[in-house]
Formats: C-alpha cells, sequence, structure tokens
C-alpha cells in the first residue's frame, strides 16, 4: 500500500517512536524510507546580530566583533550540519537494520515550511510525524510544527501520540466512519494496516438525535407568539422523533454494514459500533475506553465541501485530544455500487415487477443504470416514479423517495403508538420490548432475561413520589415531561448553563423516545455525570449518588408460549437484524411471534421469522395506503 515514507526528526521522544513506527510499517509494505531535519541556520544568524549590542565592551571592538561574526557564522553552519547528521544517523542505523533503503535530507529555513515546501515536491504517500517536538511542555496538545503540516498538506499523515504506549503489537485499529470518501478510504487503509500487522480493526459511527431537541430548549423562550405558532414546535419534535432521529440511526448503520462487507471481501473480519451523541465526544470516550493502537479519520467529513482545504472540526478536535496515534487521509474511495446499493436501497413490489418485463440481455445494466441514478440523486427506495425519472433522462430523481420513506416511517410509528403498560429495556444493547409479553432472551444480543430493565408507570411513579414528587413542566410547545424532584435536584448541579440545558435536554429525549413517564434520578444521574463530566457537578452529587438505589428492576418471568416466550434461531435472529432497528424491528418481531403462536409453536425459525416479515409488511403497506389517500391536500 505505501511505498514511500517520510519521517522527520528532530530527536525528541515523540520523534523517535516515529522512527519506530515507519520502520515497522516500511518492513511490513516494502516502503523506502526518509527521514529529514530542519535547522534554522538563518535564524541564529539574525539572532546574532541583535544580541550583538548586550556583548561586553571587549567584545565590541570592531576587529573582535568581526572574528566573533565569523567563529559565530562556522559554528551555525557545522554545527548545525553536524547535529541533523547525528538525528538522521539514528533512523538511518534503524532502516538498515530492517533492511529498508534510506535516504536522508537536511534543510536550512522555517521547519513547517521548509517540510511542506520537501513533501509537495515529493512522491511520499505517507508522512510520520510525532504530535510534539522538543518544545513541548505539560499543558500542549499538538506542537505548532505538526499542526501547521497537517492544515497545509494532505498527503496520509500518521501522527504519533503517545511515545510511552506499552505496545503488545495486538492494540487494535479503529476507523471513524460517517459516510464520506474520505472516511471510507480511511477504512481501506485500516483494512490493509490489519492485515499487514496482523491487529484487529473495528469501525465507529455516531449520530446525533439530541442536537435538535436542546436547539429547541434554547429558542423556545426566544421566539415570540407569531413566529412560535408559525415554527410550530410540537409538530417539529415529532418530526424529529418519529422520522429524522430514527432515519439518522438507519443511515449510520448502512455506513457500518457496507463497511463490514468491503472488509469480509479483503477477509478481513470488523467489529462494529454505533454510537449515539456528539461525534468528536463519543468517539474521544470510545479510544479512551478501548485504548486502540491507532485511530483512522478523514481529513474533513461527509458535510465539507469536496474543496475544503482545512481539517474538519471532528477531526480537529481529535488530533488534539485523542491519547492514541492518529492517521489522517485525504484520499477518497467510494464503496462499490452493488455493496453500497444492497445496504441502502430497497425496492417497491411494483417496480420490482416491473423489472421482471425488461428483457434478460439488458437487464442487469437497466438495474445497475437505476441504482446509480438513485444513489446519485440521494434515493434509498426505488419506485415506478423513480423508474419512470430515470428512464425518460437516461437514468436520475429526489422527491417520490421521499414521500415514499415519510409515508413508510410515518405509518409504522402510527402502528407503535399505542400506550404499552411496560417497557423492559436490554441493558447491554439498549434493545426494547414494550408490551404485557415476558421477556425470554434478548433476539439482538442474546441477553438473558436478568439483564433486562423493566419500566412501568407505577414503579417509575412510586420511584419519583420517594424522590420528593413529580414536577411538570412544558419543554417545548405542547410537550410536557415530569422530573422526580430529586432528579431535578440533581439538574441544578451541573454549574455550567450551557452544559446543564445539554444534559436536560439529553435526558428528555432518552426518556421520551422510550416511553418512560417519569424521569428519576436512576436515569437521570448516570447521563448527565456521562454528559457533562464529574467535574463540572457540585457538592452536593455525591449525596444524590449515596441515595441512589441503581439495582435495575427484574423481567417477569416467561410463563407460556402465548405470552411471547420463544427461542429463536441463529439465521432467524440474523434475518431480523437486517430489519432497521427501533419501532420497525420492534413492530416485526411482534408480527413473527404471532406467526408462532397461531402455529403453536416455540422455537422461530427461519420460514416462521420469513412469514411475519410478509405479514408485517403486508400491515405495513395497508397503513402507508390509508395514510395516502387519507392525507389532506394542502
Amino acid at each position: 500500500m505505501y511505498k514511500h515514507v517520510y519521517v522527520p526528526v528532530d530527536n525528541s521522544e515523540h520523534s523517535n517512536r516515529a522512527i519506530d513506527l515507519a520502520v515497522e510499517l516500511g518492513r511490513a509494505f516494502g516502503a523506502r524510507l526518509t527521514g529529514s531535519h530542519v535547522y534554522a541556520a538563518r535564524l541564529h544568524d539574525y539572532r546574532f546580530k541583535q544580541m550583538e549590542y548586550t556583548l561586553p565592551d571587549e567584545y565590541k571592538d570592531e576587529n573582535e566583533l568581526e572574528r566573533q561574526r565569523k567563529i559565530h557564522d562556522s559554528l551555525i553552519a557545522m554545527g548545525l550540519q553536524l547535529i541533523s547528521e547525528s538525528y538522521l544517523d539514528v533512523m538511518r542505523s534503524r532502516a538498515e537494520a530492517a533492511g529498508l533503503a534510506f535516504t536522508a535530507k537536511m534543510m536550512d529555513g522555517k521547519h513547517y515550511k521548509a517540510l511542506i515546501e520537501d513533501t509537495l515536491a515529493s512522491d511520499y504517500d505517507l508522512v510520520v510525524m510525532g504530535a510534539l517536538g522538543m518544545g513541548a511542555v505539560r499543558d500542549s496538545q499538538l506542537g505548532s510544527v505538526t499542526e501547521r503540516f497537517v492544515r497545509r498538506v494532505e498527503r496520509d499523515t500518521l501522527v504519533v501520540r503517545n511515545p510511552n504506549a506499552v505496545d503488545d503489537g495486538q492494540g487494535a485499529i479503529v476507523v471513524g466512519l460517517d459516510g464520506s470518501p474520505q472516511s471510507f478510504h480511511g477504512l481501506k487503509i485500516g483494512l490493509a494496516l490489519s492485515k499487514a500487522l496482523g491487529r484487529p480493526v473495528h469501525a465507529i459511527a455516531v449520530y446525533d438525535p439530541y442536537l435538535h431537541y436542546a436547539m429547541f430548549n434554547g429558542i423556545v423562550g426566544v421566539l415570540n407568539e407569531k413566529a412560535s405558532k408559525i415554527f410550530r414546535f410540537k409538530e417539529q419534535e415529532q418530526l424529529h422523533e418519529e422520522i429524522i432521529d430514527t432515519g439518522l440511526a438507519k443511515i449510520y448503520q448502512s455506513h457500518l454494514e457496507i463497511a463490514r462487507k468491503l472488509a469480509a471481501d479483503d477477509g478481513v473480519d470488523l467489529g462494529i459500533t454505533l454510537l449515539d451523541g456528539k461525534c468528536f465526544e463519543k468517539v474521544l470516550t470510545f479510544v479512551r475506553k478501548e485504548q486502540p493502537w491507532l485511530l483512522i479519520l478523514g481529513r474533513v467529513g461527509v458535510h465539507s465541501d469536496e474543496t475544503e482545504k482545512d481539517l474538519g472540526s471532528n477531526t480537529d478536535n481529535l488530533l488534539r485530544l485523542a491519547p492514541c496515534n492518529v492517521l489522517l487521509t485525504g484520499g477518497r474511495f467510494y464503496p462499490p455500487l452493488d455493496v453500497k446499493a444492497e445496504e441502502i436501497i430497497s425496492w417497491t413490489e411494483e417496480a420490482e415487477a416491473r423489472m421482471e418485463r425488461v428483457p434478460p440481455q439488458v437487464k442487469g445494466v437497466a438495474r445497475t443504470a437505476l441504482l446509480r441514478y438513485a444513489i446519485e440523486q440521494g434515493h434509498t427506495v426505488i419506485t415506478n416514479k423513480v423508474i419512470d425519472e430515470a428512464m425518460a433522462i437516461f437514468m436520475p430523481t429526489r422527491m417520490a423517495e421521499r414521500m415514499q420513506i415519510m409515508a413508510e416511517d410515518l405509518a409504522v410509528a402510527k402502528l407503535r403508538a399505542e400506550s404499552q403498560p411496560a417497557t423492559a429495556i436490554c441493558s447491554i444493547c439498549g434493545y426494547t420490548v414494550k408490551g404485557p409479553n415476558a421477556v425470554v432472551t434478548c433476539p439482538v444480543c442474546k441477553a438473558t432475561p436478568e439483564k433486562f430493565q423493566v419500566i412501568s408507570r407505577d414503579v417509575v411513579e412510586a420511584i419519583a413520589a420517594q424522590e420528593g414528587g413529580v414536577e411538570t413542566e412544558e419543554a417545548l410547545p405542547g410537550v410536557q415531561v415530569k422530573w422526580s424532584a430529586d432528579a431535578r435536584d440533581a439538574l441544578r448541579e451541573v454549574g455550567d448553563a450551557y452544559l446543564r440545558r445539554r444534559a436536560k435536554a439529553r435526558v428528555e429525549k432518552y426518556a421520551r423516545s422510550r416511553k418512560i413517564p417519569v424521569i428519576t434520578c436512576q436515569l437521570a444521574l448516570p447521563m448527565i455525570e456521562e454528559t457533562v463530566g464529574r467535574d463540572k457537578l457540585g457538592a452536593g452529587w455525591d449525596t444524590l449518588l449515596a441515595r441512589t438505589k441503581f439495582e435495575p428492576a427484574q423481567a417477569p418471568v416467561a410463563e407460556a408460549t402465548a405470552a411471547g416466550a420463544f427461542t429463536w434461531t441463529e439465521d432467524a435472529t440474523a434475518r431480523l437484524n437486517r430489519v432497521p432497528a427501533g419501532f420497525m424491528r420492534d413492530m416485526t418481531r411482534e408480527e413473527v411471534e404471532k406467526v408462532a403462536t397461531a402455529k403453536g409453536v416455540s422455537t422461530i425459525d427461519l420460514a416462521v421469522c420469513e412469514e411475519g416479515i410478509g405479514h408485517a409488511r403486508e400491515t405495513m403497506n395497508e397503513v402507508i395506503a390509508g395514510y395516502v389517500s387519507n392525507k389532506k391536500p394542502r
């Protein structure tokens, strides 16, 4: 993969570790190495002349002064070159010991400018450099030379963060994915490094369902009555909760599934994780917990312009704060159309039937053209209208797919809207079971019943009564939430007003999305501390923690097959997991279990699962048809 690796050296700990990494990568890929050191002779000469007036009187004689100038010029010119050669000899010996070709370069000038000019004029495809140099102090996050270099050079750059980290060769490679070509290029680099170095690789994606709620809370008191009516807070919040937030989760999950398929094609086992929250914060938390060897990021993300030259904000933050090595890539990789389409494109039955009528000799070409058109135009559902528009202009569109998704999500949300007496939440993966059915095992992560926490209105309100009663407030116009008095006190322990609003919005969003009737300390305290950090909380926080019981409620014991005591086979579980997570998967699971109940079986295999999915699809189509036919014209 990498053919020519470049290492700027300065004899710092980070620089010496960069040499080690460059040699390791050079050995793995058969690359040649180039090391460089920049010395600032002209700067020293200029400074010496500035300081001449401070010399003792005996040195200010004209002849003596001229002699000192010659001595200084000679010492600087020769001395700095000797120092540079010594630094580069260290790298030379290590490269030769590894059997790698090595070239040394010495340059005079401004450090970052000389490095940038040399890189742009050369064929290096990877730069390895320390995050800090000889000028580092305790509070340094990123050296000035490194920062200026990575902002101006788009070559792949591996920034060495912790020179003293113990590396057993098994530290993981983590790739940040957001669907951008840069992030997928980072994935390809991660897969190549994994195969070359024998390290595990993991992809993570982050979406933020809490941002809009925090923003709504911030502007609710600013808009006048007329503006509030136009903005329609309640409808906006419902739109985000039922469609947009779930849609974001589906989009980022699809990026991870595409990544897993690409990895499988390369013969690499890729772990994937979807996180929710502020992007750089969640990635940073993940990295601090898992302690990987390397974090790979695109220079910019999915929301940046193609002409953007600077670093994206998330990459910028993580480059400064991540405790592990960070590799920045400016390359682009576009996943193959068929792989991408398999995860993000679906066809209506009418569209599939229409494609069946296409002559076999051109069907493959036509289908590929339609998929490319749909992806280019942002479609995720191919309907008859999409086909018509694509055929009309050789194969592109937009509005039909949006209306289809909107109607489908609204329909499913409507099916799930009836109030349920209880909710059980898996503490391992967050899978939610609503309704009276007993929990036997989690169909997603195979967790046992004791891993489920049961949330019912009676239980929550009883806890709230012990916490000083319930306070109801209107978070947004027409949107009410209930807090226990103690949970409200916990929120007041956050001194920073901005962080308090963000923590409040996140807790309320979590409670509303899971139909939790009252926000108690059991729910609020962990989320508040995770959001703002322990150091931002007041003196009363420990008291609240001490008197809050966090033992999860036990899930009810299964009584009969009819009550939901089913065992899922592995292939049935895998088929269910292909349904988008959230209310769509919940509804589908219920339909499958209804089929199993009707058949009188306790084990759900693939055949039963497919039959239930068919029933769920029919129900959804009926509701969609009703939604479209009953929609009032504007």
